[in-house]
C-alpha cells in the first residue's frame, strides 16, 4: 500500500520511530499523501526534512520554490482544475517534458492525469505546500481557487465560521450569494486579509472591474485577483452585506453593519461600511482581531523616560488626560492599554465608544447610538451618576460633551478621552474653540498626549548604511549618530518584500505646569505653549520618531513619511 511506503520510508530515515508509525498506521488514513500531513502536523517530522527523504527514496528533486523561477507560459497553458485539486504547480518546460511540483510525491494518479490532460512527459519535483500555496496567490490572485468553482480542492471550509445565523430575503440574487463557490471566494478573501495582518479591506467597484486592496501596517496594498472574478462581483458585495445583516435590495444609500467570524480559532470582529460609487458599491471593512491584540502598554513603543510620566499620570485620582492624533493613529491602543493598567477591583471604570471596538474584562463599556439620543454628552451625564472612578469618553466632539468632561474631572474623577488635532499643544485651542471657558480648560487638563504609527523595519532584511549630510532633512540629530550607521528597508520572504514587519507608535507626551496652565488660561498661541512645553522637557513626535531611527528601529523614509519637522524657532 502506498501509505505503509511513506510510512516505512520515513522509518527507515530515521524520522519516525515504530511507535508513532503505529500510531499513524492507527487512524487509518487514506493515502500516503495524508499520513504525510498527519506526521507534518503532529509535529512528529519537519516538512522539508520529510519531503527530501520522500524525493530522494523516489528519484525526485526537492525544490525549493522561494528561488524558483516560474515559465508563465507553462503555468497559463496547465488545466488550473488539476492545479487545485491535487495542488500542482508547474514550473517550467524542458524538451517537451514539464517539471511540476507536489507537495505528495506519492500521488501517481494525479501526475498521470497531468500527463494525460497536457500530453507532456511529467518531471515531479517534491516541494512544501505552503510554498505552493503562495505561488498560487501570487501568479493566480487571491480567489482564484473558487472562480474555477473547484468546490472538490480542498476541504478548508471549517477555518471561518459565522458566529450569528444569517438571514436571506429568497431573492435570486441572496441565493446567488449564497452558491458555495461564491462563499469560498468570500472566505478567501477574509482569511488571506486576516493572515497578511491586514487592518482592513478595500473592495471597490471601478470602471475595470473589482479591486481589492488591504492596509497592512498603514499602507494599501493591491492584491492580485483574476480578471475572472468581475462576474462574482454582484454576489461578493451580495454576500457581504448578507454576513453583515444589511438590507441586499438597497444600494442607493450607504450602510453599515458588523460581522463575526472565528477564523483559525480566533475570533474576530469585522465592521463594515458600504457606500455607493459610480460604478457601483464599494466595501470597506475594518478587521477587529481580538486574539492578535495585545494591550501593553510598554510594548506600544514608548521610551522608559515618556512611559514613567505617563505612567504616573494616568494614576492622577482627578483630571483629564487626552489622547491626540488623525484616525489610524493607535489613541483607542494606547487609552485601552492605560486602562488595563490601573484596573484593579478597587476601582470602577465605565467607558462610553463609538464603537466599542475591543471588549474588555473588568470595564463597563457603553456603547454609542445616535440615532436613539444615547450620545457621549448623554451616555457621559449618566455615568457620573454610575458611581464611577475612571471615565473614558471616546472622543470630545463637541461643547456639550467637553463640558461634561471637565464637569466630572471637577467632581473628583479622572477622565480620559480624544481629541483630532496635529500636536499636544494645539488640545487647548480645540476645547476652547468648541465655547469652553479656558480657566476650566487650564484647570483640569493634566496631560496630553499626541501620538502616530511609524512601521518597523523588518529586522531579517533591514539593511545599514551611512547617510550623507544632503539625504538627510536639517533638523536630523546628527549630534546624537555618533558615526553608527542608520538602517533603511530591504525586501524578504518574513516580511512579504515590503521591508517591514508591524508598527510601533512614537510620542508627544506633555504635562501641564503652572507655566503652561497660565499661558493657557490666557488664550496665547499653540506655538508658545509648545516652546514651553519643551523647555520643561517635552519631546516632539518628530524628535521621538529620530530617537526610534537612531536605535535602528525604522528608517529615514519612514519618519518623512509621517511626522513634520519642528518650527522651534
Amino acid at each position: 500500500m502506498v501509505m505503509l511506503e511513506a510510512g516505512e520510508i520515513l522509518h527507515k530515515r530515521g524520522l519516525l520511530d515504530s511507535e508513532q508509525l503505529s500510531e499513524l498506521r492507527s487512524l487509518a488514513l487514506g493515502g500516503g499523501g495524508a499520513l504525510l500531513s498527519s506526521a507534518i502536523g503532529k509535529g512528529m517530522v519537519d516538512e522539508e526534512q520529510a519531503l527530501r527523504a520522500l524525493g530522494e527514496e523516489l528519484g525526485m528533486e526537492y525544490v525549493d520554490l522561494r528561488n524558483a523561477d516560474v515559465d508563465l507560459d507553462a503555468l497559463k497553458n496547465f488545466p488550473q482544475k488539476l492545479i487545485y485539486r491535487h495542488y500542482l504547480f508547474p514550473l517550467n518546460r524542458v524538451n517537451g517534458s514539464l517539471r511540476l511540483a507536489t507537495s505528495d510525491p506519492l500521488d501517481v494518479y494525479a501526475l498521470d492525469e497531468a500527463s494525460a490532460a497536457t500530453g507532456l512527459t511529467i518531471v515531479p519535483v517534491v516541494a512544501e505546500k505552503s510554498e505552493i500555496a503562495r505561488l498560487l496567490k501570487k501568479h493566480l490572485g487571491v480567489g482564484s481557487e473558487t472562480v474555477e468553482g473547484l468546490l472538490a480542492a480542498r476541504e478548508d471550509d471549517d477555518e471561518i465560521q459565522l458566529l450569528e445565523d444569517i438571514e436571506t430575503d429568497g431573492s435570486e440574487l441572496s441565493e446567488m450569494a449564497q452558491e458555495a463557490s461564491v462563499v469560498r471566494l468570500v472566505n478567501e478573501i477574509l482569511v488571506e486579509a486576516i493572515d497578511s495582518r491586514a487592518s482592513d479591506v478595500h473592495v471597490e467597484s471601478q470602471s475595470a472591474g473589482i479591486v481589492i486592496r488591504y492596509r497592512i501596517d498603514g499602507i494599501l496594498h493591491e492584491q492580485p485577483v483574476p480578471p475572472e472574478i468581475n462576474r462574482f462581483q454582484a454576489a461578493i458585495i451580495s454576500r457581504l452585506k448578507i454576513m453583515a445583516r444589511l438590507n441586499i435590495a438597497e444600494k442607493r444609500l450607504p450602510q453599515d453593519g458588523r460581522i463575526k467570524l472565528k477564523v483559525h480559532g480566533r475570533e474576530i470582529d469585522i465592521r463594515l461600511s458600504v457606500i455607493p460609487m459610480i460604478h457601483g458599491e464599494s466595501l470597506v471593512m475594518r478587521i477587529l482581531d481580538k486574539g492578535a491584540m495585545k494591550f501593553d502598554l510598554q510594548g506600544l513603543g514608548m521610551d522608559p523616560h515618556t512611559y514613567g510620566i505617563f505612567s504616573q499620570l494616568i494614576r492622577m485620582p482627578h483630571g483629564i488626560v487626552l489622547v491626540t492624533g488623525p484616525t489610524g493613529s493607535g489613541k483607542t491602543t494606547t487609552l485601552y492599554s492605560s486602562l488595563l493598567e490601573i484596573r484593579s477591583p478597587e476601582n470602577k471604570i465605565i467607558t462610553t465608544e463609538d464603537p466599542v471596538e475591543y471588549q474588555l474584562d473588568g470595564i463597563n463599556q457603553i456603547q454609542v447610538h445616535t440615532k436613539i439620543g444615547l450620545t457621549f454628552a448623554h451616555s457621559l451625564r449618566s455615568i457620573l451618576r454610575h458611581d464611577p472612578d475612571i471615565v473614558l469618553v471616546g472622543e470630545i466632539r463637541d461643547q456639550e460633551t467637553a463640558e461634561n468632561a471637565i464637569q466630572a474631572s471637577l467632581t473628583g474623577h479622572l477622565v480620559f478621552s480624544t481629541l483630532h488635532t496635529n500636536d499636544a499643544a494645539g488640545a487647548f485651542t480645540r476645547i476652547v474653540d468648541m465655547g469652553i471657558e479656558p480657566f476650566l480648560v487650564s484647570s483640569t487638563v493634566e496631560g496630553i498626549m499626541a501620538q502616530r504609527l511609524l512601521r518597523r523595519l523588518c529586522h531579517e532584511c533591514r539593511e545599514e548604511y551611512q547617510p550623507r549630510t544632503e539625504d538627510l532633512p536639517n533638523d536630523f540629530p546628527w549630534d546624537e549618530l555618533g558615526g553608527r550607521p542608520l538602517y533603511r528597508h530591504g525586501t524578504c520572504r518574513s516580511c512579504r518584500n515590503v521591508g517591514y514587519v508591524g508598527r510601533m507608535g512614537i510620542y508627544e507626551l506633555l504635562v501641564t505646569n503652572e507655566e503652561i496652565k497660565t499661558l493657557a488660561h490666557d488664550q496665547v498661541s499653540t506655538w508658545e505653549i509648545k516652546q514651553a512645553a519643551l523647555k520643561a522637557g517635552m519631546r516632539t513626535l518628530r524628535m521621538d520618531a529620530w530617537n526610534k531611527t537612531l536605535a535602528g528601529e525604522t528608517s529615514v523614509d519612514e519618519v518623512l513619511r509621517v511626522t513634520k519637522g519642528d518650527r522651534l524657532s
